[in-house]
């Protein structure tokens, strides 16, 4: 009890810090905005969007995988380990909690809908003030290269989100 006291307390952590990653994205994304703005003619400063929304993205998918794999801690090992020690004397699940609110027929569109919202926000975003950049006709070499790495970081960002957002069904039944 006093590890699943300990786990849960990162993983309370960890769910805040990632939140806030979210808010901090969008208050970048819109002081980049606003200094292109009051900046006359600087739509190169567009291309510092990229990089801060890949990297708080980057930070925000690292936890939000640690805060699952926490979640599958208790459910996978925690639990089983519990159940076994009090010899199956408790007729109610081990951390019923952990499974059941995996399990209730909304989470895949929940999971979809956040699906779209992470890449909104870390990829879409940053790729369209690219494609702003260049569409404002004041591409230089430098920058042009510059924007086409700041796309290449932004799409494996990309396919990391997808690959880490846990779109398997898990309705199964809870264990007991």
């Amino acid at each position: 009890m006093a590890e699943y006291e300990v786990i849960k307390g990162e993983q309370r952590a960890r769910i805040g810090f990632r939140d806030n990653l979210l808010y901090a994205t969008l208050a970048s994304m819109a002081a980049v905005i606003a200094v292109t703005l009051q900046a006359n003619h600087r739509v190169e400063l567009l291309l510092l969007l990229p990089p801060v929304s890949v990297l708080l993205g980057w930070t925000y998918l690292v936890n939000d995988e640690k805060i699952s794999a926490i979640g599958r801690y208790v459910r996978e090992e925690l639990a089983p380990q519990l159940a076994a020690l009090t010899h199956g004397q408790n007729q109610v699940p081990v951390f019923g909690w952990e499974v059941a609110h995996r399990s209730d027929r909304r989470r895949m569109s929940r999971k979809w809908l956040q699906l779209a919202v992470d890449l909104l926000t870390f990829c879409a975003s940053p790729a369209a003030a690219v494609v702003v950049y260049w569409a404002a006709g004041q591409v230089r070499a430098p920058l042009l290269v510059l924007s086409l790495v700041e796309l290449a970081a932004i799409a494996v960002l990309g396919a990391q989100i997808v690959l880490y957002a846990d779109l398997k069904s898990s309705r199964a039944a809870p264990p007991g």
